[in-house]
């Protein structure tokens, strides 16, 4: 039983948000080695969870690797200018920027405070920290999880247990 919460805790810490030391550790470029082509993003503005220094080419990247691990574009967070027809990604006007803003304040924690407590011999590095992917797994909201029959016990109260 201990060690399948340590698989679930293992598991939710895969992929609940998108951290960003991992996201920032990988080089720009194009597949199979080819070097990136070069794009002239803005540069962010009305960062309140990454780091102010974060590049354009970092915060495309971070911000597409959560469009994708929520099945979503980027108009599911940010506004369209009404003069300008465009983006306007620093307006905080949807409540789902708002909601993205603590999911990953959320994931960072996980990754940060408790999963760093977690021991497992058998996990693999990938196992070591949750993105948005984590629970979303590619749906606008994560996807209710039932366990197998065979793995079903007594539904699990908010009430603290003796003993966890």
């Amino acid at each position: 039983m201990m060690q399948s919460r340590l698989y679930f805790a293992a598991f939710l810490g895969a992929a609940v948000a998108v951290t960003a030391p991992s996201m920032f550790s990988q080089q720009p470029g194009a597949p199979g080695g080819a070097p990136a082509q070069e794009h002239h993003w803005p540069k962010p503005t009305n960062l309140k969870v990454l780091p102010k220094d974060t590049t354009p080419e970092q915060l495309h990247k971070i911000m597409h690797g959560i469009a994708g691990s929520l099945g979503v574009r980027c108009s599911f967070c940010h506004v369209v200018n009404e003069q300008t027809h465009h983006m306007d990604f620093a307006s905080d006007a949807k409540p789902d920027k708002h909601m993205a803003r603590i999911m990953m304040r959320m994931t960072q924690t996980i990754n940060a405070q408790y999963l760093p407590q977690i021991h497992d011999p058998d996990a693999k590095p990938e196992d070591q920290h949750v993105s948005c992917g984590t629970c979303h797994q590619g749906h606008k909201m994560p996807p209710h999880f039932v366990p197998p029959p065979e793995h079903r016990g007594p539904p699990m109260s908010s009430a603290p247990q003796p003993g966890l």
